[in-house]
C-alpha cells in the first residue's frame, strides 16, 4: 500500500508539472486581449491627430466658400447700385451712390484678399493632411505588426496547451479516480498548484513551517498529508528524483 500510494503521488507530481505549465500559459494568454486592446486604443488616439487636421481642412474650405458667397453678394449689390445710379435726380444722391459703389468695391477687394488667404491656408492644411495620412499609415503598419506578434504568441501557446492536455490525458489512467478527484479539487481552488514540495521543513506552496513529525508522515506514504495552512498535498521532491 505504501509503495502504491508513493507511485500514485509520483504520477501526481508529473501531472502537477504539466498543470503548472498549463496555468502559467493560460495566465499569459489571458493578458493578451488587454494588450491587443491597448494597441488598438493607442492607434485610435493617433488617429485623432489626423481627424483634427481634417476638421481644420474642412473649416478653411468652408471659410473660403463663405467668403466667395460674401463676394458674390457684394458684386450683386454693386450691380444694383450701378443700375440705380442713372435713375437718380439730384447730384447729392448721385455722389452718395458713387460713394456706396466705391465702398462696395473696397469691401470686395478686402474679401478677395481673404479668399486668397483662405486658398493659401487650404494648400497648407492639405499638406498637413497628406503628411498626417502618411504618418498614420506608418503607425497602422506598426500596430498591425505588434498585433501579429501577439497573435503569433497566442498560436504558440495554444499549440503548447494542446500538447500538454494530451500529456495530461495520458497520465489519467495511471491515477486512481478518487485521488485524481482530490487533486483536481485542490488544483482548482489553489490557482494551479495542488501539490507542494517540503524543503528545509517549509511548505513551498505557502512557506508555512512543517514539523519533523509532518515530514516523517509524508515519507511513510500511507496517506496523503496536506499542509495545515494552504491545504495542498505535501511531498518530498528528493523522494521522486
Amino acid at each position: 500500500m505504501t509503495m502504491n500510494l508513493k507511485e500514485q503521488l509520483r504520477e501526481l507530481v508529473e501531472l502537477q508539472k504539466i498543470d503548472g505549465e498549463i496555468y502559467a500559459l493560460k495566465n499569459q494568454k489571458d493578458a493578451f486581449p488587454a494588450e491587443i486592446q491597448a494597441l488598438a486604443q493607442q492607434f485610435e488616439s493617433k488617429k485623432q491627430s489626423l481627424a483634427a487636421v481634417e476638421k481644420k481642412f474642412l473649416d478653411v474650405q468652408k471659410e473660403k466658400k463663405d467668403r466667395e458667397i460674401e463676394l458674390g453678394a457684394n458684386e450683386e449689390n454693386r450691380k444694383k447700385l450701378q443700375t440705380q445710379l442713372y435713375a437718380l435726380k439730384t447730384n447729392k444722391e448721385y455722389q452718395t451712390m458713387l460713394q456706396q459703389i466705391s465702398d462696395s468695391k473696397a469691401d470686395a477687394s478686402v474679401i478677395e484678399d481673404k479668399i486668397l488667404q483662405s486658398m493659401e491656408a487650404i494648400d497648407t492644411v492639405k499638406t498637413e493632411v497628406d503628411r498626417e495620412k502618411q504618418k498614420l499609415l506608418g503607425e497602422e503598419k506598426v500596430c498591425n505588426e505588434e498585433k501579429k506578434k501577439v497573435q503569433d504568441k497566442i498560436k504558440i501557446i495554444d499549440d503548447r496547451l494542446a500538447q500538454l492536455h494530451a500529456q495530461r490525458q495520458q497520465l489519467f489512467p495511471k491515477i486512481e479516480p478518487k485521488l485524481l478527484a482530490q487533486y483536481e479539487k485542490i488544483l482548482l481552488n489553489k490557482g494551479g498548484l495542488a501539490l507542494a514540495n517540503v524543503k528545509d521543513y517549509s511548505c513551498q506552496g505557502c512557506h508555512m513551517s512543517a514539523t519533523p513529525q509532518t515530514v516523517n508522515l509524508i515519507k511513510m506514504y500511507d496517506h496523503f498529508v496536506t499542509c495545515e495552512m494552504c491545504a495542498r498535498i505535501l511531498y518530498i521532491e528528493e523522494d521522486f528524483s
